[in-house]
């Protein structure tokens, strides 16, 4: 049995991480995807609460079969890194693919110990349209096990966390980027304004 492992600040989360998701688990074959929400980032401040973002995150992925959200990366000490995620994801279940989008796999190099992050995980890099292996290129000749990489097609959508937030602060709507449910949480809370 094979388990996806999707992490991030999900700040919010939107249409874009639900295609990945189902591109992942498509691909995979995953018989259960686990998505992480990112207490504290080493990299950056994230600028709603753990907890909020946990609530939307299940809110987005509620209806997405073989999906399930988790509090891993929030409980444990912070900041969390992918390593000690995959560590803890394989011990508990075996054979695990910690989904990275390209842009995050570009970053693959800066993570702590991304070596060792392969040797308990298999990443799955989703790529778009328009986008080659070759791109990835610098990153892949510093990766001590390629057959560890494994790049898989996603739909092309034009989503960001960054720009649904820039939209809800200028008043736009955001249904087309988000799932309802998000949306709908969005307003409830008074986020992002």
């Amino acid at each position: 049995m094979t388990t996806g492992l999707l992490g991030g600040t999900f700040n919010p989360p939107h249409n874009g991480h639900l295609a990945l998701a189902e591109g992942a688990v498509a691909h995979f074959s995953l018989e259960r995807l686990v998505l992480t929400v990112t207490g504290q980032t080493p990299h950056k401040a994230v600028g709603v609460d753990a907890e909020t973002r946990l609530a939307l995150t299940e809110a987005a992925f509620a209806g997405v079969p073989r999906a399930e959200v988790s509090r891993l990366d929030i409980d444990r000490p912070q900041p969390a890194y992918s390593l000690d995620t995959v560590r803890w994801a394989k011990e508990r279940w075996g054979e695990i693919v910690f989904i990275v989008g390209g842009d995050r796999f570009a970053d693959f190099l800066t993570w702590r110990q991304p070596n060792e992050v392969l040797r308990h995980a298999r990443l799955g890099v989703a790529r778009r349209p328009g986008v080659s292996e070759q791109a990835f290129e610098p990153v892949l000749r510093h990766v001590e096990d390629r057959s560890r990489v494994e790049f898989f097609p996603i739909e092309p959508l034009s989503i960001s966390s960054s720009e649904v937030r820039r939209r809800v602060r200028q008043g736009k709507p955001i249904e087309a980027f988000v799932p309802p449910a998000v949306a709908r949480l969005i307003d409830e809370l008074g986020l992002y304004r």
